[in-house]
């Protein structure tokens, strides 16, 4: 399922400070690479994704917890896999609700100081080191990112999402972001990027804010499966040279 001896490091740490000797770069550049080969292998097969972005401070008392819990099985139930940081709170509701309604449910989950365990309702998962790594991985199998109440981290995921549909650098998928009264001030803010002309306004054309369900669905049904046709199904096949394995949740 992961590795379990992967240990936290500080090598980003000295990376992010300065120019260090070739030799110490290049290792870094190639623990990089590596990283993402163990992503690429453990998330290969694990179909079109939603990923969701969210606090893991919510525990399960919490009206966010039963939303995002609620949303996630809904999407799970057009067929796609929910994909979430991995962790608990709003992420552990996530894959929750895709086990909810038999629905698949993986994660990427980060390596901490202080360990940040997976959640128990994932069916598969990898640890990363590297939050850039992580954030490219959560970004590159979805075909719809959904933001939920969060703090810094959930801000830069959706930001990074942003920024990529709006730069054309991936494909025009929805993202929509959960709460009205929590994310006021943020699209206000937005809205005044728009008046000042520092975005477009069809910059804007592919985030929804809602708090309806039923209105995510409607949207992620319109603007990723009839614009793109896409068929959540899973068809990949493995490589037997590479030593792959098709992944069955049930196994």
């Amino acid at each position: 399922m992961d590795n379990p001896t992967l240990q936290p490091t500080k090598s980003e740490i000295v990376f992010l400070s300065g120019p260090q000797s070739r030799w110490e770069e290049f290792k870094f550049a190639v623990k990089v690479g590596l990283e993402f080969i163990r992503g690429f292998r453990a998330l290969h097969f694990v179909g079109p994704c939603v990923t969701f972005f969210g606090s893991a401070r919510f525990d399960e008392s919490h009206e966010y917890y039963a939303k995002a819990r609620n949303t996630a099985a809904e999407i799970a139930k057009l067929g796609f896999t929910i994909m979430t940081g991995g962790g608990h709170g709003l992420m552990e509701a996530a894959n929750r609700g895709a086990k909810d309604v038999g629905g698949r449910s993986v994660g990427c989950n980060i390596l901490l100081p202080i360990e940040q365990k997976p959640n128990s309702y994932l069916d598969k998962w990898v640890t990363i080191r590297y939050f850039f790594v992580r954030k490219t991985l959560l970004i590159k199998y979805s075909f719809a990112f959904i933001v939920l109440p969060g703090g810094f981290g959930t801000l830069d995921e959706f930001f990074e999402a942003v920024t990529l549909t709006q730069t054309r650098m991936i494909l025009q998928f929805p993202i929509i972001v959960f709460d009205k009264a929590f994310h006021r001030e943020l699209m206000e803010h937005i809205e005044r990027m728009k008046c000042k002309g520092t975005i477009s306004p069809e910059d804007l054309d592919l985030i929804l804010m809602t708090d309806s369900v039923h209105e995510a669905v409607s949207f992620i049904k319109e603007k990723s499966i009839e614009k793109y046709g896409l068929v959540p199904e899973h068809k990949r096949l493995p490589v037997k040279w590479l030593f792959e394995r098709k992944w069955n949740p049930q196994i």
